[in-house]
């Protein structure tokens, strides 16, 4: 019987139209463009204005431009799963806001929770389905709107987070192409290191908590860093020596952009050239669930079908994965 893999075919992203770049930063908090440029090769972010302006906003917008691009009906849709930190609310999930905007209609969709390796966590879910048979059409969302949870008095986070996000739609195919392999991890130890206090079912809202501004991302940088800069190369490595591939067979990396020296060390562990980087962390900042779809959106029309991809992301939780992709399509 000849095997079932899920194959992207098709991608597109969404960025809000205000830009937040370092210069006007420096007149928010004590910070240089200079100083955020050297530690973390951001320049500008995006940020998602106005009222009742929520992450639906950003994957509905990514679906939309990929349902038209790829030419499928919304109502043939089976599943949408949107990974995000930033749900417009608790409930209902903001799989199904986006699902009811863009009219899939037959879809069941949910939520997935795994801060910046959500989008890799929900790519491998996602691919399950396919791969069993069981549906046709699945479409895998990752996006957030950090700026709702982002306390902008503080230096050491605000500089980092933007919104933003994408979508891809993954069908079957028994070719070589698709989702050819994935590592996932955690380790809630790290949770100390990367959280929130406060909003959840342990601290609910009150008034001491929104005086303590515990409702945004709380972050030890350095622990983080640590973490981070040996766990993602770990697990990108990993996953290249697990399927026999070497950095000359590499055609592009594709990071998490939380850090640009976390994405260097990356790459040298998989030796492989800055030409091999997909890089957009200079435009969009750190959108969590986002990059690694917005990544695929801005070198799309680089990319060529065989080529071989490693998708790396490391989030808070701690959480950690690679995913290997043999890329589905030449350029349209």
């Amino acid at each position: 019987m000849t095997k079932i893999s899920a194959q992207i075919s098709g991608v597109h992203g969404y960025v809000p139209d205000y830009v937040l770049t370092n210069k006007e930063l420096e007149t928010i908090v004590e910070t240089t463009d200079e100083w955020i440029t050297t530690r973390t090769g951001i320049k500008e972010r995006r940020i998602l204005k106005g009222e009742n302006q929520g992450t639906s906003v950003i994957g509905i917008e990514a679906v939309k431009g990929l349902l038209e691009k790829t030419y499928t009906d919304p109502k043939d849709i089976d599943l949408i799963i949107c990974a995000t930190t930033t749900p417009d609310m608790v409930f209902p999930a903001t799989a199904n806001i986006i699902g009811d905007a863009v009219g899939a209609t037959n879809a069941f969709n949910y939520d997935l929770q795994a801060a910046c390796s959500g989008f890799l966590y929900a790519l491998a879910t996602g691919s399950q389905f396919i791969e069993t048979g069981k549906y046709k059409k699945v479409v895998v969302v990752g996006a957030d709107k950090m700026s709702s949870i982002i306390d902008y008095s503080d230096r050491t986070t605000c500089i980092i987070f933007g919104d933003g996000g994408g979508a891809v739609l993954l069908e079957p195919t028994e070719d070589e192409f698709g989702i050819r392999d994935s590592i996932l991890r955690s380790d809630g130890s790290g949770a100390q290191y990367l959280h929130m206090k406060a909003g959840g079912s342990r601290k609910p809202a009150t008034e001491e908590t929104i005086k303590n501004r515990e409702h945004y991302v709380y972050q030890e940088g350095s622990a983080v860093f640590k973490f981070a800069v040996t766990n993602m190369a770990d697990v990108a490595a990993e996953i290249m020596d697990r399927n026999n591939l070497t950095g000359e067979d590499i055609s592009y990396l594709v990071p998490h952009q939380a850090n640009k020296r976390i994405i260097d060390a990356t790459a040298r562990r998989m030796n492989v050239g800055d030409d091999k980087v997909m890089l957009n962390i200079q435009k969009y900042g750190n959108t969590t669930s986002g990059t690694i779809p917005l990544c695929l959106w801005d070198y799309e029309s680089q990319l060529r079908k065989g080529d071989n991809l490693i998708l790396a992301a490391f989030g808070g939780g701690f959480t950690w994965g690679s995913v290997y992709v043999k890329w589905a399509y030449d350029p349209k």
